[in-house]
């Protein structure tokens, strides 16, 4: 498939009996103890109105691994393939991922998929937002999921890890991405809890590349000069917790960037070790 596919396709093919579509929608938000951040099920929100005969991605339900220490960590593939598989997603399905979040859930589970080696999935391109503004058919039913089995061909090379960070900023040949916002980057604001960005890190916020309007991705055009321009060069990007960050890697993916990986868990860990912080602008 395409990377992108609009609502008309979408449309269009509905009743495609190959087709899955997940909506991938998950919010953000402080605990009840208003100390720590957590990620929230979209599943109420799933159940007031969706495409038809979508499932949910919850992050809140396996998707992602132990959360005790670390928002939306990575699950074993294993585990994420027999999810996917549950959800109806075998290896000759096709799947269109959307949320309501400028699209960056949607891209961490397109970059996952890619992770488990599987490459039939696009992002509906603008969400649910341009589903609904284009008058998509809207449903509030449960439909029935006929599960699948879906065998994980790893490609751990997507993902880094803080030592592979650390290994970059020392041999300087790795562009580091920070796809959080320009005020964050620079320690104006903090964003659920995090501020400032790894030394040597550039900015690119994920919003940067979409419509301000439609929340659609820009052309390609306009995100090859948003993006860098080695697109050889080994490239890491990063922001809280592997979400806006897959946003970016998925559009340097659309543009022929073959070397990107994503830093997991991204810069809730980053500053919480004491030796590193000193080597960081986040507060």
């Amino acid at each position: 498939m395409k990377h992108l596919v609009s609502t008309d396709w979408l449309r269009d093919h509905l009743d495609a009996p190959e087709l899955v579509i997940l909506d991938c929608s998950n919010f953000s938000g402080l605990a009840e103890n208003g100390q720590q951040y957590v990620t929230r099920s979209g599943f109420k929100a799933w159940e007031k109105g969706h495409i038809p005969g979508s499932r949910l991605a919850d992050f809140t339900t396996g998707l992602a691994g132990d959360s005790t220490k670390y928002r939306n960590t990575l699950p074993r593939p294993e585990k994420f393939a027999e999810l996917m598989g549950e959800l109806g997603i075998g290896a000759d399905s096709c799947v269109v991922l959307y949320d309501t979040a400028q699209s960056m859930w949607a891209a961490r589970v397109w970059w996952m998929l890619r992770w488990i080696g599987f490459d039939n999935a696009a992002i509906l391109d603008g969400g649910w937002q341009s589903w609904k503004n284009n008058e998509g058919p809207i449903s509030t039913k449960h439909s029935r999921c006929q599960p699948n089995r879906l065998t994980p061909i790893l490609r751990s090379e997507l993902f880094s890890t803080k030592d592979d960070i650390i290994s970059a900023l020392n041999k300087r040949s790795t562009c580091i991405i920070d796809a959080l916002s320009t005020a964050q980057f620079n320690s104006e604001k903090s964003e659920l809890g995090l501020s400032g960005h790894i030394p040597g890190a550039i900015n690119i916020p994920a919003e940067s590349l979409l419509d301000p309007e439609t929340g659609c991705y820009l052309p390609k055009e306009q995100l090859a000069t948003r993006l860098p321009e080695n697109r050889q060069a080994h490239t890491i990007v990063y922001c809280g917790s592997g979400i806006a960050a897959a946003s970016v890697a998925f559009a340097m993916s659309r543009i022929g960037f073959s070397n990107v990986s994503i830093y997991m868990p991204g810069l809730q860990e980053w500053v919480q070790d004491d030796d590193l912080r000193v080597h960081s602008d986040s507060v």
